[in-house]
Formats: C-alpha cells, structure tokens, sequence
C-alpha cells in the first residue's frame, strides 16, 4: 500500500519485518561475500609478488682474469731450460769428432762456447771422445735481471761427469785420467738472453765436491 506521500505502508507489519530483515540479510551477505573475493584476490597478488621478490635476480659473472706472469719467474725458468739444453748439446759435441750433430751455438755464447768448442776439438785430435751422459742438479738461480738491457741470470749447480767417460775414439775403451780428479763439484755459469734467446756465455767450476 502506497501512503500519500509515496511512502511504501505494509498492510501486514510482521511480514514487512521479515520482508526488510532478509534485504539487509542478503545485502550484508553480498558484502561479506565481495569482501572475502576482495581479500582472496589480495592475497592472491600479494602471494605472487612475495614469490616473485624471493626470486634471486641472476648473477652474470665475468671469467676471471688470469694473473699476469712475475717476468723474473718467466726469465728463471726459460734460463734454466737453456742451461738443461746446453748441457745436452755439450755431451753431443764431445762425442761427435765431427762436431756436426751438435747444435751448441743455439745455447752457448761468447767465453763459454769458444772454450767448449776449442777443448772439444783438441780432445778429438788427440783421439778422445766423451760418452755417457752428464748429471745436473740443484739447479739454482742465484741472481736474476729480467729487466735490464741483457737480462742474466747466476745459475748455481752440482755437475756430475762420473757417468762422462772419456774413451779412446779408436778402441772405445777409457783413457787413462788421475784417480783424484773431481767427478762431482760445483759450478757457476752465466746465462744471458739474446734476441736469438737464452745462452749460456760462462763456466766456473767452485773446485769443490757436491
């Protein structure tokens, strides 16, 4: 029933109650409902960005750089492997009274090459050669200058030519040689690089056992 003024009058008050009691219900009921949707999505979008932000972000790491070699290091060993080198060219030139076979003159240098080469050769016109082998160890570098306008080095050894026998080149049997002479000692030699490379240009024997 519709009053004059246009307001809604229920004929029966109690299922008017009823009637209203259940909008409010429904209304109260649809809010709770978009309310908890609301929340769902909420934590729905916060669910993702807490994912998201536990997420390591990628690392690219760049290969590491390798250290740059000491050049006084370099120069030792590329001394030392000449000084190995010109002793196994030595024991060849001894034992060749050609002198052909040996390549001596690509580790040996000034003092140290004249004199190998001038004693091998008078060894070979007296009709000795050098066989076997010669031992070199503790290999010492004592003094290095990488840097100056001829880098050296002081290589300290022990040389062992018990094993280097000196023999008739005819007979092939050993040279009579005094029964003191030292079969093991020291020496010193001075290793200078060139354009060419590393040479060993001097020999000092200490004159003492090792």
């Amino acid at each position: 029933m519709t009053s004059p003024h246009g307001t809604i009058r229920c004929a029966f008050p109690t299922r008017c109650r009823t009637s209203i009691t259940r909008r409010i219900h429904r209304k109260a009921a649809a809010l709770l409902i978009a309310g908890s949707l609301a929340g769902l999505t909420a934590c729905s979008s916060s669910d993702k960005k807490d994912e998201t932000s536990d997420e390591s972000p990628a690392v690219t790491q760049s290969p590491t750089e390798s250290a740059t070699p000491d050049p006084k290091e370099t120069a030792k060993k590329e001394a030392l492997a000449a000084y190995g080198a010109y002793w196994q060219e030595m024991e060849k030139l001894y034992a060749d009274r050609t002198g052909k076979s040996a390549r001596l003159d690509q580790y040996a240098a000034s003092a140290a090459l004249k004199n190998a080469e001038s004693d091998a050769k008078r060894a070979h016109e007296n009709g000795l050669i050098y066989l076997g082998d010669v031992a070199v160890t503790d290999q010492t570098v004592t003094k290095i200058d990488a840097s100056g306008k001829i880098p050296n080095a002081t290589v300290s050894s022990c040389l062992d030519i018990s094993r280097w026998q000196t023999v008739d080149a005819r007979t092939q049997k050993p040279a009579p040689l005094p029964d003191n002479r030292l079969t093991k000692y020291m020496i010193v030699s001075t290793v200078e690089k060139y354009p060419e490379g590393w040479r060993v240009t001097s020999d000092e024997p200490q004159g003492k056992s090792c």
